[in-house]
């Protein structure tokens, strides 16, 4: 097994090449950043279930139209020295992908990130990966964060640089790149706020108390 490093750990990681990491088991955790394996964000439950809802509406349009959605285990050799597993990834029909691949290196039409609370996650999602999707050349970036209650969507300009074209809270967004797609963010807070019970539900309850007991 391979050990993971954390970022700050990056320079004494491992060297590990892109069919390498791209050969690893499915349970076998992490990103490639230059080289190197970085731990991947622990998802919470929240942040399963808003990717869980993504798919379905993004999967139902693409499937349609005979394209292609997949998870998190979908590995992108963004270069050759970095490899990215976005939450979510979209093609349209006419992907050149080659169905007994590990990897691929056809960018998707659209990748989504989920964001998590913690800090550093934060940063790679809006910093390290802006910078890895667009010289991939993915057209659409999708950052989605449950907790703020924001929805983004950078579009790829001529330059190669990423433009902010959505960017909202809450309603219908109709979705720049795919025609007839529509996400209704409100339903998809609402999906959100069945796992986030209200503090008031807490107020007295003993420490421990909702806890499963074990045998």
């Amino acid at each position: 097994m391979v050990a993971v490093a954390p970022l700050f750990m990056i320079t004494s990681a491992p060297r590990v090449t892109l069919q390498e990491w791209a050969d690893m088991d499915e349970d076998e955790p992490g990103e490639l950043v230059d080289g190197a394996l970085v731990e991947e964000e622990l998802p919470s439950i929240l942040h399963e279930s808003v990717v869980a809802w993504l798919m379905v509406e993004l999967g139902a349009w693409v499937r349609a139209r005979r394209g292609w959605v997949f998870g998190s285990d979908f590995k992108l050799g963004v270069s050759a020295i970095r490899g990215r597993k976005p939450d979510v990834s979209m093609y349209l029909p006419g992907a050149k992908l080659r169905g007994r691949d590990s990897l691929t290196i056809v960018p998707p039409h659209v990748v989504i990130e989920v964001a998590s609370p913690n800090p550093r996650d934060v940063r790679r999602d809006r910093v390290e990966k802006v910078r890895d999707y667009a010289a991939f050349g993915v057209r659409f970036y999708w950052m989605v964060n449950p907790d703020a209650r924001t929805f983004e969507i950078l579009e790829l300009d001529a330059r190669g640089r990423y433009t902010i074209v959505v960017s909202v809270e809450a309603g219908k967004v109709v979705v720049p790149g795919c025609e007839g797609l529509v996400i209704d963010l409100d339903q998809l807070w609402s999906e959100a706020d069945r796992l986030l019970p209200e503090a008031d539900d807490d107020e007295g309850d003993e420490p421990g108390a909702d806890e499963p007991t074990l045998p």
